[in-house]
């Protein structure tokens, strides 16, 4: 699903990191080692149809890396 994300992320919150992250090996691979996080928030999103919905995010995000792999895992409206 694309999408764009149109304002800040807010309430973001840390869910999983280090060991603890299910997919820490293909992220070090494709990405680079470093310290990795999976962090949670909500943000409006814009779809490719135009429509405009509030979603919870999920997304990994890696020290000097930046957030990688955003996704959307519900909606909240």
């Amino acid at each position: 699903m694309y999408f764009e994300i149109l304002d800040d992320v807010v309430w973001a919150e840390t869910i999983a990191s280090g060991h603890s992250i299910r997919e820490l090996r293909r992220l070090d691979r494709v990405y680079g080692k470093t310290t990795w996080r999976k962090r949670k928030g909500i943000a409006k999103v814009k779809l490719l149809d135009g429509t405009v919905k509030l979603a919870e995010l999920h997304w990994y995000e890696g020290h000097g890396k930046g957030k990688k792999e955003i996704k959307v895992k519900k909606y909240l409206e």
